[in-house]
């Protein structure tokens, strides 16, 4: 028999609930997550497509078949880099005034900021899954929980 008195009791990392935020950190943050998103796809496809351009001018037009999976290459490393640098957030967001913590407030690692952009391109395809939003705590949609982030107003200084 095992005593259970002997095993640690430290609670779980908060993977699901955010940390405490005060309410003005949340206010108007999905209205500007959307306004953000716009920014980043117009921006995202506008890389996208000076990459393929460059590199169909560079291969002779020879791997502009191969070149379709582009977007979402570029779209990962974008929200990875972007999200991981030092402002925390992708252009997009940084124009709507947000920013990406992990739910215990540090700063997200490139692996969370990568994963989480592609939980979102997976969410797109079932867009009921964005109402989650509706009731979660902390105004969260499903990818932010399943990559362990948050997405809050940049704080005033």
């Amino acid at each position: 028999m095992s005593d259970w008195s002997s095993y640690d009791r430290r609670p779980a990392p908060p993977m699901f609930l955010p940390a405490y935020l005060p309410p003005e950190a949340l206010a108007g943050v999905r209205t500007r997550r959307v306004l953000a998103l716009f920014l980043d796809l117009i921006l995202v496809s506008f890389l996208s497509l000076a990459l393929w351009l460059g590199l169909a001018v560079l291969t002779f037009g020879l791997t502009t078949l191969l070149l379709p999976p582009l977007f979402p290459l570029v779209a990962f490393f974008y929200n990875g880099l972007t999200i991981s640098g030092q402002r925390m957030a992708t252009l997009g967001m940084q124009a709507m005034d947000l920013e990406m913590r992990l739910v215990d407030g540090q700063r997200t690692p490139f692996l969370n900021a990568a994963a989480h952009a592609v939980l979102f391109y997976v969410s797109t395809m079932f867009m009921p899954i964005f109402l989650v939003s509706l009731f979660a705590e902390g105004k969260r949609c499903l990818h932010d929980m399943l990559a362990g982030v948050i997405v809050t107003r940049r704080p005033y200084s």
